[in-house]
């Protein structure tokens, strides 16, 4: 089930939605004592938006402008050419072209390798020593940034995560994963990305366990790609399907007197909706439920097909509401109902371990330390550089501004050409 969701109430207004220019250098003004006559009269141009200011023997306009998009004629000359180059290559059969899928093929270590490898792990540092039979205890909560987290910081990061699943697969120490799954604040690409590493990592026979104490569909679509799931009594589940939320300032903005002027191009640019409209366009509103139905419809396949169950009765199962623990136990999409402590003591009987013993459990960021080179997967002489980069461009870095604050263009280009 998805569904979009209007807001029409007056939200706040950033102080970032409408810039100010002023149309000259202001002279500091000496205010009387009495009171001072203040007149505000706006007058809309065409290009911009003039607001004067008027004081006892002072004066100053401001400009604002609230041009959103650049309009040019080039680009409707471009995507005539495209339609006749498309056209003209319809009735022409291509060659199918082969591309990689991403699948990992798992292939244990053995022979001669094995051998260095557990050479390698004998003189380890003491920071990467890991005991044998140990369980990588992972917790997916909150944020998952992109770029890789230094030891001093706090938060999990991407890298870092698809990077110990790797790691926990062929390393002999490990015997299986533990994986904690919390509510998620990130993208359904991160989402992906981290399932798709799962999946991989059961390509080496190892268990892997999903404990969620609070699910929603992205952590459920994380924890049906697991073996088994668990949850205690108290669990909070919310499956209700996919919603988007959209606010518009046109009526704000009509009521203190200002007329955005905002060119697009394409009906579906609907970047100064916001600016603009009091509601939702029918253009707009036809992308956003397009891209909810594509989720949600791919959220439905992979849950089905993991549960072995049928789409209808999944999205039935849905409609209904989930809202107790117990109703998921009895539709087999949780494998049964058990606190922490119990799940870790099916743990310890599954690898032999006494009940007066503690699991041997070793923690993701202990394990983060482990360096590929120590299990033999170091790669080869050719290798392939990944750059990360996240967030608002610009030219140069502000003296104010802090380490990981956006993409500095300078530092991109020069990383590019360090890595030729």
């Amino acid at each position: 089930m998805s569904k979009l969701l209007l807001f029409h109430s007056t939200p706040k207004i950033i102080p970032r939605t409408v810039t100010s220019v002023l149309s000259r250098p202001l002279p500091i003004p000496s205010f009387p004592k009495t009171h001072s006559r203040v007149s505000l009269s706006p007058s809309i141009s065409s290009s911009t938006l003039r607001t004067h200011f008027q004081w006892q023997n002072f004066s100053f306009s401001c400009s604002f402008s609230t041009q959103a998009f650049d309009d040019s004629s080039s680009s409707t000359e471009t995507q005539k050419v495209e339609e006749e180059k498309i056209g003209s290559q319809s009735g022409e059969k291509s060659e199918a072209k082969e591309y990689p899928s991403g699948e990992v093929e798992y292939e244990k270590i053995s022979g001669w390798k094995s051998f260095v490898v557990k050479l390698k792990m004998l003189i380890a540092f003491p920071w990467e020593r890991v005991r044998k039979g140990s369980v990588l205890t992972m917790k997916l909560r909150g944020q998952i940034s992109d770029q890789l987290k230094s030891r001093f910081s706090s938060g999990i990061s991407l890298p870092q995560i698809c990077e110990n699943f790797v790691k926990a697969a062929y390393d002999p120490r490990i015997s299986g994963v533990y994986l904690h799954i919390e509510p998620l604040n990130c993208g359904w690409g991160k989402v992906e990305e981290i399932r798709r590493h799962i999946l991989n990592f059961k390509k080496s026979g190892k268990f892997i366990i999903a404990y969620i104490p609070a699910c929603g569909e992205k952590e459920y679509y994380l924890a049906c790609a697991c073996e088994e799931i668990y949850a205690p009594p108290s669990a909070y589940f919310s499956l209700y399907g996919l919603t988007v939320q959209a606010s518009f300032l046109g009526g704000v903005l009509e009521k203190i007197g200002i007329e955005p002027q905002v060119q697009r191009i394409g009906k579906y640019k609907s970047a100064g909706d916001q600016l603009t409209r009091k509601t939702m366009s029918e253009e707009n509103c036809e992308m956003l439920t397009s891209l909810l139905d594509n989720i949600y419809g791919n959220w439905l396949d992979v849950v089905s097909a993991s549960k072995g169950k049928k789409r209808e009765d999944v999205e039935n199962f849905i409609n209904e509401g989930v809202y107790k623990v117990e109703k998921l136990k009895e539709e087999c999409l949780i494998t049964n109902i058990h606190y922490d402590d119990e799940v870790i003591s099916i743990l310890k009987e599954r690898l032999g371990v006494p009940k007066d013993k503690n699991l041997l459990a070793v923690d993701y960021r202990k394990y983060s330390k482990v360096r590929k080179w120590t299990l033999g997967l170091a790669g080869g002489r050719d290798l392939i550089a990944v750059i990360r980069a996240s967030g608002s461009i610009s030219r140069v870095r502000s003296p104010l501004s802090s380490p990981s604050s956006g993409i500095i263009a300078e530092q991109i280009i020069e990383k590019i050409r360090s890595v030729r």
